[in-house]
């Protein structure tokens, strides 16, 4: 299937669940996907702090999430961060379908010791990202930390999702994890189905 990712191949889909490879020069990635799912994570991206990320994003969103990256890390970090969190968000977009019944908006705060950090979502089709995260360091673990900002912008760019997150902190750890655990309980929120709303929330009658 030709997208704006290029080319891609969705597996076969079960209700809300779906598996998205993506294979370039620079990356190999396939993620599998379950909006309703307990939050069991299975994450080998090769850079063990975005693992643990994107995987805090899945446990508290209550997502079950696979992924599986082999990616050029000789290189740097950039491909697969990027790579991922761009397969990562068309997943999200394939797996909510038409987006009829959903809440479509998502709020969560969520702190770390000193650190707090918010997350505001809309998944109703229109990819823009506006990301405040004050790191003081320039990496950690095996992750450069202006990867984070850009990994959200990718992630928003292919799920159609409008997205904020702020934060304050001293500790970068923190201030990261704080973010993605924020962005999963958003998340969680504006995927669920609405058993009140009778089609798509929008007042025009149509999302995006």
């Amino acid at each position: 299937m030709t997208t704006p990712l290029g080319e891609i191949e969705i597996g076969p889909r079960e209700g809300r669940r779906v598996t998205i490879a993506r294979s370039t020069k620079e990356t190999e990635i396939t993620v599998t996907l379950g909006l309703d799912g307990s939050g069991h994570t299975g994450i080998d991206t090769g850079i063990g702090f975005f693992d643990h990320l994107v995987g805090s994003l899945a446990h508290h969103g209550l997502f079950d999430l696979a992924i599986h990256s082999d990616g050029d890390l000789q290189v740097d970090e950039h491909h697969t961060v990027e790579d991922v969190a761009l397969v990562l968000g068309a997943a999200f977009a394939e797996a909510l379908g038409d987006r009829a019944g959903i809440a479509r908006f998502g709020q969560s705060s969520v702190p770390m010791d000193e650190a707090l950090a918010t997350a505001v979502i809309d998944v109703g089709g229109r990819p823009y990202a506006v990301i405040d995260l004050p790191f003081r360091g320039e990496r950690a673990g095996g992750l450069p930390l202006q990867l984070v900002e850009h990994a959200l912008e990718a992630f928003a760019r292919t799920a159609g999702a409008t997205l904020h997150v702020t934060g304050t902190g001293r500790n970068d750890h923190h201030l990261a994890e704080a973010a993605f655990k924020a962005l999963g309980r958003a998340l969680r929120v504006a995927c669920e189905i609405d058993p009140r709303r009778d089609g798509v929330a929008s007042t025009k009658g149509a999302l995006g």
